[in-house]
C-alpha cells in the first residue's frame, strides 16, 4: 500500500455500507474544520507534525501513534506545515458492520467506548504490537483493493484481526497521552457542562457565570483547546443529537425540542446547512436504509 497513495477530499461520509482505507499523504493542506463522524475511524499517524483535538483532549502526535475516535465525538487535526509531509492510514468502520462481529465474550467496539473507565483516544504501543497492527492495516488495504479469489473474506479477516489487536491494547492499561494546559480543568468542565445540558439554554454569559470565570478569557481558551468557539460547539453538539435521534426513528418535530432549539425553523436552518439535507430528508433515508448525510 505503500505506493497506493490516495488524493484526500474533506468528504466526512462513507460511500460503502461497510468499510474504507485510505493512506494519504500531503504536502500541503489547509485547515480541516471541527467535525464528527457516524461511523468509527481507526486513524495510524506516519509523519509530520500534528496534533489532534478529540473533543476536549488534545495529543502531540508521534509516528507510530494510533487514535480511535468513535461516532458522534467531535475531532480535528492541526497541522504544522512542514518540509516532510503529512501521512497517514485511516480506517471508517460501519457501526452496523463492525458490531454484527462482536459475540457474547468479544465486543469490538470497546476500545471505542469513552465511558469506560481510563479510555484514552490514543494508542501508543510498543515496537512489537505497532508493527502487528500497521502490518494488519496495510494487509487490509491490500486485501480490499485486490481482485484475486477470497480477496473480500481475507479483508473482512484482517479487519477482524486489527479490531482485536486494538482491543487488546486498549485494555492493557494504555497510558494516557493528553497535553496537559492550565486551562484544560476549565475547557473540559464546560466541555462535559454541555454535553450534559446541549437541550437548555446555554450561552457564553451564562456558562462563565456557573464557573465563575471571565468570558473572554473563556471565549478565548474554549477557540484555543477545541478549536471553535462554545456557540458553534454547542450548535454542533445539538445536531449531532438530533442527527442519532432522527437515526433511530423520532419525528422531526419532536427531535428540536429535544435539543435545544427555540424553534422547528432554527433546527431546519442549521441541520441543513451543517449536512446539506433537511432533516425530514435525512429521516427519511435513514429509515429506508438510504445513504444519508454524514
Amino acid at each position: 500500500m505503500k505506493n497506493n497513495i490516495q488524493k484526500f477530499t474533506v468528504r466526512q461520509k462513507m460511500l460503502s455500507d461497510s468499510y474504507e482505507i485510505y493512506r494519504y499523504r500531503d504536502s500541503y493542506l489547509n485547515e480541516v474544520a471541527l467535525h464528527h463522524h457516524d461511523f468509527y475511524e481507526v486513524y495510524l499517524f506516519l509523519n509530520g507534525n500534528v496534533s489532534y483535538t478529540v473533543e476536549s483532549r488534545n495529543y502531540q502526535l508521534m509516528p507510530g501513534d494510533i487514535l480511535l475516535i468513535g461516532p458522534l465525538e467531535l475531532h480535528q487535526p492541526r497541522i504544522t506545515q512542514e518540509k516532510s509531509p503529512y501521512e497517514r492510514i485511516v480506517l471508517w468502520v460501519n457501526r452496523n458492520f463492525l458490531e454484527q462481529f462482536s459475540t457474547p465474550l468479544t465486543t469490538l467496539t470497546h476500545c471505542f467506548d469513552h465511558s469506560v473507565p481510563g479510555h484514552t483516544n490514543l494508542l501508543r504501543p510498543a515496537p512489537t504490537p505497532r508493527q502487528r497492527i500497521t502490518d494488519l492495516m496495510e494487509r487490509l488495504a491490500q486485501e480490499s483493493a485486490s481482485k484475486a479469489y477470497g480477496a473480500d473474506l481475507a479483508a473482512v479477516g484482517c479487519l477482524v484481526q486489527l479490531l482485536v489487536e486494538l482491543n487488546r491494547q486498549a485494555a492493557s492499561g494504555a497510558q494516557h497521552h493528553e497535553l496537559a494546559d492550565k486551562s484544560g480543568p476549565i475547557v473540559t468542565n464546560v466541555l462535559n457542562y454541555i454535553n450534559d445540558h446541549y437541550h437548555e439554554e446555554l450561552s457564553l454569559d451564562l456558562l462563565a457565570s456557573r464557573f465563575f470565570v471571565n468570558k473572554y478569557h473563556l471565549s478565548h481558551e474554549f477557540n484555543r483547546l477545541v478549536g471553535t468557539s462554545i456557540y458553534r460547539y454547542v450548535i454542533q453538539k445539538r445536531l449531532v443529537i438530533a442527527k442519532q435521534m432522527l437515526s433511530d426513528g423520532l419525528p422531526p418535530t419532536d427531535v428540536y425540542q429535544h435539543c435545544g432549539f427555540g424553534d422547528y425553523s432554527n433546527f431546519y436552518r442549521a441541520f441543513k446547512a451543517e449536512y446539506g439535507i433537511s432533516p425530514k430528508d435525512f429521516s427519511g433515508l435513514s429509515q429506508s436504509g438510504g445513504s444519508a448525510a454524514s
